[in-house]
């Protein structure tokens, strides 16, 4: 299956440092579309000069995970794209293996490399299953999605800014009788949470945390009600507020600032607000 029929498209946000070495291992035959969440024009030109087979579409603003890489999807005229976090690096065969798994299981919504945390690569027992398996979600760090099954969809629900957005989509998917799968031969190296540049490193650790409990709340709300969400995240509120306190006594700084991002963005999902915080950047 030609290259032709893959467009690669990767969501940044001052990832100047990590972007690059993903994109090297990329085939430069392949068309790859990066959103940037900012207006940083020099980070554009920077990126489409080194590589030619690469657009930089700026957002503007901070737009989060799941928005910025809608805008990329809904540019995309191939069979099918790949979604990447600039912090991966593709093994030299990845995108063959995606290739032929798909020609093997072509109805496929979304596949995925089998390794989805780094804890599990050098676990016999786990990786000793050669076949594809058919799972609920994947991890958003590298979605191989056949656009054929996505012609109703939305893609991602663009009120999670970021966490849970992929498992939400996946959710939805599994839902219609969609099928995802992860694939043993795809091996895609992924750092974790070091996307950004490391100048900004406590700024996105207090983003973060105040995200993922926003929406973590918001995630279980829209399946299960306000009531039962309440009560799963009632031990995390009230965890969060004795940290806070805690801290405080201890004259632990940055710790508290943690716990008081957590209460905080517990609070506003809680209340109903927007996933309105972020980064002060």
């Amino acid at each position: 299956m030609s290259i032709n029929n893959l467009t690669v498209v990767i969501t940044t946000f001052k990832s100047n440092e990590k972007i690059k070495n993903c994109l090297r291992t990329i085939d430069n035959k392949c068309k790859v579309l990066v959103i940037e969440n900012s207006k940083d024009s020099q980070f554009k030109e920077s990126i489409e000069e080194e590589f030619k087979n690469v657009e930089c579409i700026l957002s503007g603003a901070n737009l989060g995970y799941g928005k910025a890489n809608n805008i990329g999807l809904k540019k995309v005229k191939t069979k099918y794209a790949l979604i990447l976090n600039p912090d991966t690096r593709l093994d030299s065969l990845a995108i063959e293996n995606f290739f032929t798994a798909a020609n093997k299981i072509p109805d496929f919504a979304i596949m995925a490399p089998y390794i989805q945390e780094e804890k599990n690569k050098n676990d016999q027992n786990y990786l000793k299953n050669v076949s594809a398996l058919e799972v609920e979600n994947v991890k958003g760090f590298a979605m191989f999605l056949n656009l054929s099954n996505f012609e109703d969809e939305n893609f991602f629900d663009e009120n999670f800014f970021f966490y849970f957005e992929e498992i939400d989509l996946c959710r939805r998917l599994k839902m219609k009788n969609k099928k995802i799968y992860l694939i043993p031969n795809i091996i895609i190296h992924h750092d974790g949470g070091s996307s950004h540049n490391e100048l900004i490193k406590k700024e996105m650790e207090l983003s973060r945390n105040w995200h993922w409990m926003w929406s973590t709340f918001y995630y279980h709300k829209k399946y299960k009600g306000f009531l039962i969400s309440f009560m799963i995240v009632f031990p995390k509120l009230s965890s969060a507020l004795l940290k806070v306190l805690i801290y405080s006594l201890f004259f632990n700084k940055f710790k508290k600032q943690i716990y008081y991002q957590r209460l905080s963005g517990l609070i506003n999902s809680i209340l109903g607000k927007s996933s309105w915080y972020r980064p002060k950047v």
